[in-house]
């Protein structure tokens, strides 16, 4: 797989990517070359590093989702970006697309969701159940346009699939994504969900940093004009 890196964000500590969609962040089962390490392939050669490249994964996005994903360089930037996200000191924003309006032009949805390891799958419940996890985000409709509702999300939480159930659960499942309920695929392995920006404290210089990510050339986004 040739796959030509965007580069959002470079440093000694912190390197951010815009992934595209159908791109593992870390392998699994399937065997293909995830994003980690095609980021140590740039790294070892661009940057002439002899051995092991070290790259740690700080979090994860969803195989057909696209956006934002920050690798740590170094051991210290990788513990300390991990406390950020685990203090939810972080700022995200997701961009997603539903051809279902939904309910109110703006709202906050708090579930308890629980994850089917062997089914890949998550279940959100309104209510406290065993072995959930309380799950809150909040979202606003941005723009509407031949059927096509631009939904903004700030996930407060950071749970597996939550943007995807959470908005399936109120009637809005996101485009292409049939295992929470779309009509259709989209035909590239894709889903309609693009992590826009993310925003924190450097975890070694101490400033705001604030990466965005372009949305993907695709007939979905460009209805938006999202350039």
């Amino acid at each position: 797989m040739n796959i030509k890196l965007e580069i959002l964000y470079e440093d000694n500590h912190l390197l951010a990517i815009n992934k595209r969609p159908g791109v593992l962040v870390q392998g699994d089962e399937t065997g293909d070359k995830p994003l980690v390490e095609l980021c140590k392939e740039y790294i070892k050669e661009k940057y002439g590093k002899p051995g092991e490249v070290f790259l740690g994964v700080v979090h994860r996005l969803d195989r057909p989702v696209s956006g934002v994903v920050v690798f740590a360089r170094t051991s210290k930037a990788l513990t300390r970006m991990n406390e950020l996200f685990r203090s939810r000191e972080t700022q995200k924003v997701y961009w997603a697309i539903t051809d279902r309006r939904p309910p109110n032009r703006e709202g906050t949805l708090i579930h308890w969701l629980r994850k089917d390891e062997k089914k890949n799958k998550t279940t959100a419940f309104t209510r406290e159940t065993p072995d959930s996890q309380h799950s809150e985000l909040s979202y606003t409709l941005v723009s509407s346009k031949k059927g096509l509702f631009l939904l903004e999300v700030r996930p407060v939480t950071g749970r597996p699939h939550q943007i995807r159930v959470q908005l399936s659960s109120i009637g809005c499942p996101i485009m292409g994504d049939l295992k929470y309920g779309a009509s259709s695929p989209t035909g590239d392995q894709s889903i309609a969900l693009h992590a826009h920006s993310l925003s924190f404290l450097h975890p070694v210089k101490k400033e705001l940093t604030f990466i965005k990510a372009p949305a993907p050339d695709s007939v979905w986004w460009n209805q938006f004009d999202m350039k």
